[in-house]
């Protein structure tokens, strides 16, 4: 029995505590999974890179902004200076002294105002005696009527006793030739009195030329001659002759002219409305209109001259101030420069960023890493850039180099 329960003991499995099973730490899964997740996303960020367009950028200088009336968007920039269409240096007629000037700068004036005079003792003493040759002259008319009158009865006589067959033909002949020399003499003292009166309406005139009057109403900006001065009408030689009393400007009649690139002088039409700011006012928004575009251009500059109309008058405006001028127009309702109620008086960027699709010119602005399509209006192109004057805000970034793989949208990448 022994030996049977010994057999079966050494047929019977073991049934103890089992082995423990020895699996992979579980850091090394955390690992795996991050190797995984880290390719998947270099191999993404390295196609995306790929996919996104690179590009320069620049960004948009403005050159000081305004704001534009509602509706209208400018559609041109130039500028200039206030000039006055009546503007005149005052000068004498005559080669004389002065002995009087009666006007000072900042001075209102009258049309017709005395505003100097020239010594006058030559001249009065030529009327004294163009006077005197007409009471001489008038003298000898007065003898000749006379004569004339006293031949006349005696010639008509004459002829009745001719015709009576009382005198002869040779005594009427000789009462004939009186009253032709009588009548000859009559028309000579005539002619003789006419220059006489001719010499004296010259004399008044010369008299009255020592007097120097204001030409139209205005306000004196320069004062040019001093009593004791010598003043001629035409250049003199000498360096102490002056040629002009004062400088009058008429204040209704001031203006705005301003040169236009020929490049874009389509866009100027008469009446057309304008702003204009001067140097002076930048924050005064005056406003004005286009008068006429001058029908010659400056072969030099390549520009052309517009006259702008200011409106209204004011005293602040004076000639020859600096003045900025934006050429307005009403933009088509929905159109994106009418949706862009800021005009910019002048943005800057770089020619590069400019581009040309639909007969249209564009820029792309960059946000992070997309792209915004903009329609622009251009001013004049100069050293410092392209001038953008509506469609694009100061300050903007805008993509420069190949513009032509962008659409609104695209991703993009900056560049050095």
């Amino acid at each position: 029995m022994a030996d049977r329960s010994s057999l079966l003991n050494q047929l019977r499995l073991d049934r103890g505590e089992p082995a423990a099973v020895r699996r992979p730490p579980t850091f090394w899964w955390a690992f795996a999974a991050a190797t995984v997740i880290g390719g998947a996303g270099l191999t993404a960020w390295y196609f995306s890179r790929s996919a996104a367009v690179p590009i320069r950028t620049a960004v948009a200088i403005s050159l000081g902004n305004q704001t534009a009336p509602l509706g209208a968007a400018s559609l041109l920039d130039a500028s200039g200076y206030v000039v006055a269409r009546r503007r005149a240096t005052v000068a004498s007629k005559v080669t004389g002294k002065v002995i009087e000037v009666s006007l000072e700068e900042g001075q209102r004036v009258e049309r017709g105002q005395i505003i100097a005079r020239l010594d006058d003792s030559n001249a009065r003493a030529a009327l004294a005696q163009s006077e005197a040759q007409v009471k001489q002259a008038e003298a000898v008319m007065t003898s000749a009527q006379t004569a004339y009158e006293d031949a006349l009865p005696i010639f008509e006589r004459n002829q009745r006793q001719k015709d009576a067959a009382v005198i002869s033909a040779q005594s009427f002949d000789q009462a004939h030739a009186q009253i032709d020399a009588a009548k000859s003499e009559l028309l000579v003292a005539q002619r003789e009195l006419d220059t006489a009166r001719a010499g004296l309406s010259m004399a008044e005139r010369n008299l009255d030329d020592t007097i120097i009057r204001a030409p139209f109403s205005g306000v004196v900006t320069e004062k040019a001659a001093q009593a004791g001065e010598m003043v001629s009408p035409i250049s003199a030689g000498s360096g102490f002759t002056r040629t002009g009393i004062g400088t009058i400007v008429d204040m209704d009649s001031l203006e705005v002219e301003v040169d236009v690139s020929e490049n874009f002088i389509g866009r100027v039409l008469p009446q057309r409305p304008v702003r204009i700011k001067l140097n002076a006012y930048a924050d005064w928004d005056i406003p004005g209109s286009v008068i006429a575009t001058i029908p010659t251009a400056d072969r030099a500059k390549a520009t052309v001259k517009v006259r702008i109309a200011i409106f209204p008058k004011d005293p602040r405006i004076l000639p020859d101030m600096g003045a900025h001028v934006s050429f307005l127009g009403e933009a088509p309702p929905g159109s994106a420069v009418a949706a862009t109620a800021p005009q910019s008086a002048g943005i800057t960027i770089p020619a590069e960023a400019i581009a040309t699709q639909g007969g249209q010119y564009i820029v792309y602005v960059v946000h992070d890493s997309i792209v915004e399509r903009c329609a622009v209006q251009l001013g004049a192109k100069s050293a410092a850039g392209q001038t953008v004057i509506a469609g694009l805000q100061g300050g903007s970034i805008v993509a420069v180099g190949d513009l032509s793989r962008l659409r609104d949208g695209s991703k993009v990448r900056i560049v050095k």
